[in-house]
């Protein structure tokens, strides 16, 4: 696993989502979140069984996740008694471009900045939420944007306003330095990024320690 884009990716989600910083571990890192749900989440860039049982075997608090970059079938015979799967994913990257950014008739398209996060919104003609999406640490220095939280409505769906965010996003992000794109798409956000140019480096398998 690139464990330069891995960094990339810690670093802009920590400020994407305003968790703590990412506190470097022999075996990758830990990052605080603090939610109740999500409480502290260990990223593991080369997992093997041996790492995996044993923080299995030493964590105790429930909403505590691991992360991994290995597919869920490698991954579940490794499970201890109370762990559960998130969501499959796949870490993903792309070489960022301008773009020309095309929004549907009906629709409006609103962009701001709060610190190192953008974000964009797209709502429908009565002011409804259709779509919308974040980038952050596009103004780092190692030229790295993390792509976060892309959502479309399901009424909105099929109608390329996910493809009118993560244009826009793309072009804010070059406009503030970033050169490379990095994110963690879901299953079925992975069409999408693939019909833009972006490439899956790696399964990102999520589990969770859940209350007994």
């Amino acid at each position: 696993m690139d464990t330069e884009i891995v960094r990339a990716w810690v670093d802009g989600w920590v400020i994407s989502r305003g968790a703590a910083a990412p506190v470097e571990e022999p075996w990758g890192f830990t990052v605080d979140v603090g939610m109740p749900q999500h409480v502290t989440r260990h990223i593991l860039p080369s997992a093997d069984e041996a790492l995996v049982r044993k923080l299995m075997e030493t964590i105790t608090a429930p909403g505590t996740w691991l992360k991994v970059f290995t597919a869920p079938e490698t991954i579940e015979p490794w499970l201890a008694p109370g762990w559960s799967f998130d969501d499959p994913g796949f870490l993903m990257s792309t070489s960022l471009r301008p773009y020309a950014v095309e929004l549907p008739i009906g629709y409006q398209l609103r962009t701001w900045s709060r610190g190192d996060v953008t974000r964009a919104l797209i709502l429908d003609g009565d002011g409804a939420f259709a779509a919308r999406g974040q980038v952050a640490g596009a103004a780092s220095r190692t030229g790295y944007a993390v792509f976060d939280q892309i959502e479309t409505a399901p009424a909105h769906r099929r109608r390329g306003l996910g493809r009118v965010v993560m244009h826009s996003l793309a072009n804010e992000a070059l406009a503030a330095g970033a050169r490379v794109g990095v994110l963690g798409a879901t299953v079925d956000g992975r069409g999408l990024y693939e019909s833009l140019g972006w490439t899956t480096h790696a399964p990102l398998t999520g589990v969770i320690l859940v209350p007994s």
